[in-house]
């Protein structure tokens, strides 16, 4: 569902001149909830949130992907943005992240740290001085850390 509500969603959303960060969708019985996070250079206001808002809800009613009642959610994606995509890291090398991961990489599943590089496929992530190499398809969630 994630994967058709992205390709029906993004050109909507990039075409009011955002970016989507992220997309969360969770379906239960009768009340699935629909997240979209943007992105934009300048940075993202409520009226941005209810301008994407309003069209995706009539591109949703037209295209009627989900099924049942679901709550739509636009927001900014925050200090603490989800990271996902290669891109996603790109962006923020340098930064602090918080990376949990699918299994263990070398005895544990959670790194705190800076994010020192990306590559093909994997980031590579400074805890206290050592750096671990993570592969992106074994990531569960990563998130940025808010700057004190």
């Amino acid at each position: 569902m994630r994967d058709t509500l992205e390709t029906l969603l993004r050109p909507v959303v990039e075409s009011l001149g955002y970016e989507l960060w992220e997309l969360e969708f969770s379906g239960g019985k009768g009340n699935g909830l629909l997240r979209l996070y943007l992105d934009a250079e300048q940075g993202i206001t409520v009226e941005d949130c209810e301008r994407v808002s309003r069209t995706v809800s009539e591109v949703l009613d037209a295209a009627d992907p989900i099924p049942g009642n679901y709550t739509l959610e636009v927001s900014s994606p925050g200090l603490d943005r989800p990271l996902r995509t290669g891109a996603h890291f790109a962006r923020f090398v340098g930064a602090e992240v918080f990376v949990e991961m699918v299994h263990a990489v070398g005895q544990r599943r959670r790194f705190a740290g800076r994010l020192v590089a990306t590559g093909e496929g994997a980031i590579e992530v400074d805890v206290e001085g050592e750096r671990h190499t993570l592969p992106l398809v074994s990531i569960r969630k990563a998130h940025l850390v808010p700057e004190a």
